[in-house]
């Protein structure tokens, strides 16, 4: 019996040239996973997900999305072990996304702290559309068009980010209280011996549902019919996979699931890695240094970074662990070089300037070889395209699978013919 890979789904919007931030806060984790024969990863550039904030010029998206496979490329993904595809090459995404949206409920959407967030912080947008509001479901369809039947999915994430994970859940959790789990009709059948009796003393107290007087009434309707609308609204509180693994299989017999799979967060620690200024580093802000920088490029930005505040003067000692340069030493340098920052900051020892001198030696070193890798890319932007291309048929290979399951789910209509067939 072959055991299936777990899969694991994460991507970019193409805002552009990847920076440092992206590779240690992602970009490192995802070249790991792709290494591990445990994982099945699939990884995209989130193309329908620029639109939804930037509609207003479109005209940067197609070359971003190329500098960003580029990156993915320079920085190790490669596409003999990884998916690597274009989101809006597989447009059963946006099928999935109009299925999600017909049973999310409006108040879910409205609820979401980035979309508070972003109303009261992106003064230059216009952000009420549609397409903004339903962002989580897009991205709901984009991580769970990749499940499949029996393995896990993960989304690798940061803290920050488990409360999305988590709405896609509630998400997919709706979706399959509508049209997820089929029950089969001998549930009912027998009785006071009959398995829906088994079934409620399981989950009693939980459902509440009491002994009926007439035992054969739950083959009729309306008992039938007002046990399984029991059913479901506990499943759908406990999601299916928690539901049926607490069963025991003399009961999971009578249920099929067709829907789809609840995706888990895979939590992922990053180092901190603050911007120039000491900010978070963002592309927005121009604090960053990108994976294609040149060697004068990082001399000149990382000269005026900021340092400890406290370190006024030369002769001033400073704390380190307050200091950005030092979280960029604790990322480039060796514990020998690590062990002098230190040292000289707090004693005096070293200045400002010589710190950040060594840190963007050190820098210069580890950065060479990926930006080696992304200029024979560059030189050859059809390679890229290639890439895109291969990986999107091969994402959407998978997607026409899942979506062959769920629109039976939603429709039935494989059933319907074969009733028709068959009569």
């Amino acid at each position: 019996m072959t055991t299936k890979k777990n899969r694991v789904l994460s991507g970019m919007r193409p805002t552009g040239k990847l920076h440092i931030g992206h590779y240690f806060g992602a970009l490192q984790n995802w070249v790991r996973l792709q290494n591990d024969p445990a994982y099945e990863c699939f990884y995209f550039i989130a193309d329908w997900h620029a639109l939804t904030s930037d509609y207003a010029d479109s005209s940067a998206v197609a070359q971003n999305t190329i500098e960003i496979v580029t990156d993915y490329l320079a920085a190790g993904l490669d596409p003999q072990k990884s998916v690597i595809f274009q989101q809006s090459l597989v447009p059963e995404h946006a099928e999935l996304h109009l299925l999600l949206g017909m049973v999310t409920p409006l108040g879910w959407l409205e609820r979401v702290p980035t979309y508070k967030e972003a109303f009261e912080n992106v003064t230059n947008k216009d952000l009420h559309t549609y397409g903004f509001l339903g962002y989580p479901g897009l991205q709901t369809a984009d991580i769970v068009m990749y499940s499949e039947p029996g393995a896990p999915l993960f989304v690798p994430v940061g803290e920050d980010q488990v409360s999305h994970v988590e709405l896609s859940r509630e998400i997919v959790r709706k979706f399959n209280f509508h049209f997820g789990l089929q029950i089969s009709p001998d549930l009912f059948q027998g009785g006071r011996d009959a398995p829906i009796v088994r079934l409620l003393l399981e989950i009693e107290g939980i459902i509440g549902i009491k002994s009926p007087a007439d035992w054969d009434a739950i083959s009729r309707e309306p008992g039938r019919t007002n046990l399984e609308t029991h059913i479901r609204e506990h499943v759908r509180k406990a999601g299916i996979d928690n539901f049926l693994s607490s069963l025991p299989a003399s009961l999971r017999e009578y249920f099929d699931v067709s829907g789809l799979s609840e995706p888990e967060a895979m939590l992922t620690q990053t180092p901190r890695i603050p911007g120039l200024d000491g900010r978070k580093m963002s592309k927005s802000y121009g604090n960053a240094i990108t994976l294609s920088e040149s060697d004068a490029d990082i001399r000149g930005k990382t000269k005026v970074m900021v340092t400890d505040p406290a370190r006024k003067r030369r002769s001033d000692p400073g704390n380190p662990d307050v200091c950005p340069v030092y979280d960029w030493h604790k990322l480039f340098s060796s514990p020998e070089t690590l062990a002098w920052a230190a040292e000289g900051c707090r004693s005096a020892g070293i200045g400002c300037i010589e710190c950040k001198a060594k840190m963007a030696d050190h820098l210069i070193e580890w950065i060479a070889p990926i930006r080696e890798r992304r200029v024979q890319y560059e030189k050859n932007p059809a390679r890229v395209l290639e890439v895109i291309d291969t990986g999107s048929k091969r994402a959407r290979d998978v997607a026409k699978v899942t979506m062959e399951r769920v629109r039976e789910a939603v429709f039935g209509w494989q059933k319907k013919r074969a009733e028709i067939k068959n009569s």
